[in-house]
This record gives structure tokens, sequence and C-alpha cells, in this order.
């Protein structure tokens, strides 16, 4: 066991306690030390939040980690002793924002160390800009890392950019790159200048919860974005981590050998989010849904044909009933059942399940206690908001025998066939369930702005939720929200830009009233061709804009990529969110393109367009879905605002999609959606469209469906 843990990264096989290493948050978010970085990753989908108090600095971090090798990391700064100004925010700190980014060249082996290359204030003011090269390795309990520091992690200059051999410019570093109103990329900044080295040990105690830290900074703090020069006794910094459970940690150092250092951070491992259920309906429901049979016990598992009319006919079933159990077992909302031959075909929408397996395999369970024993084949023909998407095939006696036996299972799976659904369906209809036209529900909500002069505001809000359906493809939707706090008042300072204020009116709209129509609108929905779809829509479409628009889509059967296209005409609200409508109008439209990639299973959207502020350009969303159903990305947007955008240049953001049967006991499709951004602001503001046709036609792809086959079991 010794010599496993010696061998690094190479073996699983680590006690949880020696996990610990190498997994904290360093004081500027992501993982590393204090003030030196490391060359560790979290896990995979590791969602990090990070708050650490160095005096003058207070550091507000969110990290995340959507590949192995790859963490971003999205960073607030307070200096505590430097003010925006008078004229700006009175007496309010300064607050400065920051991307990161570190990249993992090789991974460690049992001789070699990890390596990763990282960037810090990338897209910022670049105040804290740095880069830095650095290798960790691990040791039994202690884990060691080594690298070198230029920018703000190497202000001690120990010696010039190795770099520098290849062209002079690298010999020295140029400032002011982040732009005069910051938010560019300093690329002209990147690995220029002198360099230091930093270095850094962990000691995993053997109190499972403590580490230990030591080390060794680059950094001389001869040059702070602080008002005043900050003294350093020591480059040695010592600290400890404590982690009071897998989500939360809390940090404690001495910095600069005169400085305390306190943090803590809370954080969730996304990739592996999941709640045990127990909604799983009573057998009663189903007369005779016989549960999916494990290996062990599948041997000596009672028939699922027992206690089945063998004589029984279309006539006598009572298809009634059957759509029934389908919405209480399966989670289908029937909109019609058709036998056709020997095959049943089953209309309608799944509402419970994520995965379209796990509802077919509990909709087969149902089908075979019911259907006459003509029937030999059970077609699931699936739609959402009236647009049919595909029809999932199974042999009915390939389903029985791989339920009694697990050495039928191969032929069961490599019977299942799933086809783009053209036309209608066609046979004799034996049930049209009434249809459930009025939907409600009661949701939270938050508005939040963060990043400006004013610090940061927020807005809780309860919000009621409801939705009626005039036919398959049309639906009334209305949303009124009431806030139960927020600290919106102190919303003054709006960013010098002059583009239209299309989103900076925000304060207004929140402080204008707590109760307020966020959306009521009329939608409709058409399959324009067997891969066109499209959607039109009017009414008060967000909280700012009322008016009119439409979306085409182009998505082949099950293919890794879509267009789309929408056109809208909005005109501005009243700040009362009622009914009332403000001078400024406008058209806003974007063409989009979405490819999945084969690439860590990233799905890349871009938009090209005409925003809000009638400013044109281009947003780039990447986001990343794990099997737990929860997703996170980032996205910026360029526009050809230029120096009329204000501060910060270009927009951008992150967000986290979390699946809320993630965190209840019933399953269920809803997820619920955080997102962040630096500042409100008016260039590369988009409409908030609260349906889109990619989103509605997601099933059309087929990737999760044979990754979840196992799940037909559950």
């Amino acid at each position: 066991m010794l010599d496993a843990i010696n061998t690094g990264s190479d073996t699983q096989d680590l006690t949880s306690h020696q996990q610990h290493l190498g997994s904290g948050q360093g004081d500027s978010g992501g993982v590393g030390l204090m003030q030196t970085p490391t060359a560790r990753m979290a896990p995979l989908g590791e969602f990090s939040f990070s708050y650490h108090q160095t005096p003058p600095y207070r550091r507000y971090s969110i990290s995340l980690q959507p590949a192995d090798w790859f963490e971003f990391t999205f960073r607030y700064t307070e200096i505590e002793n430097r003010l925006y100004g008078a004229a700006i925010a009175g007496d309010r700190a300064y607050l400065d924002k920051g991307l990161d980014a570190k990249l993992r060249l090789w991974e460690e082996s049992r001789y070699l160390p990890e390596v990763a290359l990282g960037m810090r204030d990338a897209g910022g003011t670049t105040l804290f800009g740095a880069e830095y090269l650095v290798a960790s390795k691990r040791w039994y309990d202690l884990d060691f890392s080594l690298g070198l520091g230029w920018g703000y992690l190497g202000t001690r200059s120990d010696m010039e950019s190795p770099l520098s051999v290849l062209d002079s410019r690298f010999k020295t570093r140029p400032g002011n790159a982040g732009g005069d109103q910051g938010g560019e990329f300093a690329f002209s900044q990147l690995f220029r200048g002198p360099v230091a080295a930093f270095a850094g040990i962990e000691y995993q105690t053997p109190w499972q919860p403590l580490v230990l830290q030591l080390e060794y900074e680059g950094n001389d703090y001869s040059n702070e974005p602080s008002a005043e020069p900050l003294e350093q006794d020591s480059p040695v910094n010592i600290g400890a981590r404590y982690h009071v459970s897998d989500n939360l940690t809390l940090h404690a150092g001495w910095e600069r050998g005169n400085t305390l250092m306190t943090g803590i951070t809370l954080s969730a491992n996304l990739a592996s989010l999941h709640q045990a259920k127990r909604d799983a309906p009573p057998l009663s429901i189903a007369p005779a849904p016989a549960p999916a049979a494990t290996p062990s016990s599948r041997a000596q598992q009672k028939p699922l044909t027992e206690g089945l009319d063998s004589s029984t006919t279309a006539d006598e079933t009572n298809w009634r009933a059957t759509s029934e159990q389908l919405l209480a077992n399966a989670g289908i909302r029937v909109h019609r059942l058709v036998v056709s031959g020997d095959t049943l075909v089953v209309e309608g929408e799944p509402t419970k399940y994520r995965s379209l397996a796990h509802t077919e395999g509990r909709a087969n369970r149902v089908l075979h206690n019911n259907a006459p024993d003509a029937i030999t084949t059970f077609r699931y023909r699936w739609q959402s908001h009236g647009l049919s998407l595909r029809d999932d095939v199974h042999s009915r006696d390939a389903f029985v025998s791989a339920a009694q036996s697990i050495q039928a299972e191969p032929d069961y799976y490599y019977g299942i066939y799933t086809t783009p659904a053209k036309g209608v369906s066609r046979g004799e209809v034996m049930s049209t369930p009434e249809t459930q036209r009025f939907h409600f529900n009661v949701s939270p909500g938050i508005n939040q702005n963060l990043g400006g002069p004013d610090g940061y505001l927020y807005q809780l809000l309860v919000r009621a939720n409801g939705k009626y359906l005039t036919d398959a493809n049309g639906w009334f939707s209305g949303t009124v929200g009431w806030t139960v706090a927020d600290n919106f008042d102190k919303y003054d300072y709006i960013a010098d830009s002059d583009l239209p204020r299309v989103r900076t009116y925000i304060g207004d709209y929140l402080d204008e009233s707590s109760l307020g129509v966020t959306n009521l609108q009329y939608t409709r929905t058409k399959r324009l061709s067997d891969n066109w779809f499209g959607m039109g829509y009017g009414g008060v479409l967000e909280m700012m804009y009322a008016g009119v628009g439409s979306e085409v889509m182009y998505r082949p059967f099950n293919s890794d990529w879509a267009l789309g296209a929408d056109l809208n005409y909005v005109r501005q609200r009243d700040f009362d969110q009622q009914f009332g409508l403000r001078d400024y109008s406008t058209w806003t439209g974007h063409l989009s393109a979405y490819v999945q990639t084969d690439f860590e299973d990233v799905l890349a959207k871009v938009s090209v367009g005409r925003y809000l502020a009638k400013d044109i350009g281009t947003t780039i969303d990447l986001s990343r879905e794990f099997a737990s159903g929860a997703r996170m990305g980032a996205w910026a947007t360029f526009t050809d605002a230029g120096d009329s955008f204000g501060e910060g240049s270009f927009d951008k953001g992150v967000y986290i999609s979390l699946p809320l049967d993630a965190f209840f006991t019933t399953h269920s499709r809803d997820h619920l959606t955080l997102s962040w951004q630096p500042l409100t602001r008016d260039g590369g503001a988009r409409l908030a469209r609260r349906y889109s046709l990619y989103e509605m036609t997601e099933d059309r792809h087929l990737d999760r469906y044979w990754e979840d086959r196992d799940k037909v079991w559950e």
C-alpha cells in the first residue's frame, strides 16, 4: 500500500485522507497552495466557490473543472484601501475582475511530475496578471510543487524570461495590456518580463481533515495595485486547510511574514450529482409491472406474462387505464394510443425521467401487462410542444426474454432501433386521453449584479408560473414575480457607454415594484418538414421587453449539429413591469450554429446578429453536460460597439445548470440555471427568450440514449 501511494497519480488506490492532497483552492481561486499555484487539478466536474481575505485584498472566486486537464476561474478582488473614486462610487472599495485558466500538459507518473501551464487575470484589467509553468510530485503524504512565474507571480525577478533567447521582446513586460476600459485579453503580456521561482509543500497529517502547507512565493510585493506599498517580511508563507466535509473547507495562513489569511471554500462535484429516489409508484398502479431483474435474480424471476389473459383482444383492453398507468408509472403524458397491425404506437411527451431508456423500460412493463397478445412491437413516438421528434421501437418478446435472462440482453439491445418521426401514425386510435390544459407551479428565483462599484446586488423572489394549452402546438404562458428581499436600491453607478440603455435600467425595474409580470406570451410551434422546425410568439417576452418574434431551426435527426435563426421586434417596458411601454424599440435577432463536438463532450454555440442596443456582433458559448445531467459553461460576446461599449470592452460570464432530480427524492426533467457575469452592460445584450427550439428538439440527438440503455431495467 505504501508503495502504491509513492507512485503518485498512476494509482487510484489512495485512502480518502490522501485525496485531500493537492485538492485545495488557493487564495486567488483554482487549485493551489496559498499565493502560488500547483499543477494539480480538481476532480472532473468540480464546482467551487471560495472567499479568501489577505488584507488589503478580499477575493471571491468561482472555479470550474469542465475537463480533467482544464481549470477555469472567474474572480473578483476587492482592494480595501483603494477606492473607485468619489465621483463614481463614494467611499466604496475598488473591485477588480479577472479570468484565469490552467492547462495540464501531462499527468504524473511513477518518475515524472505532473506539469501545468496557467494564466491569471488574462481577461481583466491585468492588475494581477501573471503566467506560470509548474510541476507537482507526490511522495507518500507529501505533495511538492516547483514553478516559474511571470508578471504578478514573478516580481522578485530572479532571472530573465527563458523565452528571451527566442526574441528580445520577452525581456520586458508591457503595462496596461487590458485596454483603457479593461476586459481585453492581455496577449501582449504573455510570458514577457523577468521571472521568479516559487515552490511549495503540502503535508497530509495523520488527522484526516487537516492538511498543512508551506510555500515560497516569487512576488516581492514591490508593484501592487493597492493604494500603498505592502511590506513583505518573508517570502515564506505557512498555512493549513481543514476539510469539514467533502463540500466545505476552511483555510488559514500567515503570509508575507506579517499578515493573517483566512478563507472558506464551498464545493460540489456536478459530474456525480445523485439523489436516491422514492417516488416509484406502488405496484397497484400497474397491476403487474414486474421489476426488472438483476443479474443475480433474473433466473428466479416470475415471467412477466403471469396473470395475463392470453385471450385478451384490443377491444377488451382498458386503454384509458393503460394511458393513466403510463403517466403514473412511466411518466408519459399520452396524446394518442394507436394500434397498427401488430404494433402499438404510444404518442406522447416524457414528463418525469431524464433518461428516455428509463422511461421506455417502465412503459414496456405497463404495455406488456395491458396490451393484447397480438401486439408484438412497442413504438414510442416522442413529442415536445407538439413537435414529433423520433420513434423508438422495442420488440415485446425480446424485452420479456431479457427481463427473465441476462443472456438475452444483447439480442434485446441490438433489436432496439430509432427513426425520425414522419407523418401521422396510421392505424386504429384506441385512446386520446383528455389533455390537462392548465399547469401551474411556484419556484424561487434570483437576479444578481456583481462586479461594479455598487458591490454585490441581489433580488430574491418567488415566481408563480402558469401555462394553458390551447392545443398540442399552442399555449399561453405567464410568470409573476414577487420580490422577497433585495438591495437594488444601491444600484447607482452606470458604466460609461454611448449605447442605448437597454439593460442598465435593471435597478429601476427592480426598485419600482415588488410585484411584476415578467412573462405573458402566446407561443405556437410547427414541424415544417422532416428536419425543419418553427416557432412564433408574442406578448410580454421578459422583464424589460415586450414584442413579437419567431424562430426556425434545421436539425437533422441524430446529427451533431443544428442551425437556427430568430428575429424579434421588441419595445422596452415601463419600470413597474405591468403593461405600459416606453419609447425605445428595435429589431434584434441572430443566426446560430450548434455543434456537439467529440472533444470532451463540449457543446459549442456560435450566434451572429443584432443585439438590443443595435450593436452587431458574435456570442460564443461553450459548455459541457455530464452524465448526471448537470452542465457547466462560459460565454463571451464581442460587438462593433468599440469604445462605446464602456467598461469591460466585451461581455462575458459563466454558468451552471443543475438537474432538479439531483437534489430531491423525486424524478424530474427540469433544470435550475445559475449564472455570473462581471457587470450588467448595454453592449452585447440579448433578448431573454423563454423558449428555444434547440432545447425543445433535444431528443433528436441519441448519444445519451445508448449510454443509458441499462436504465431500461430501473
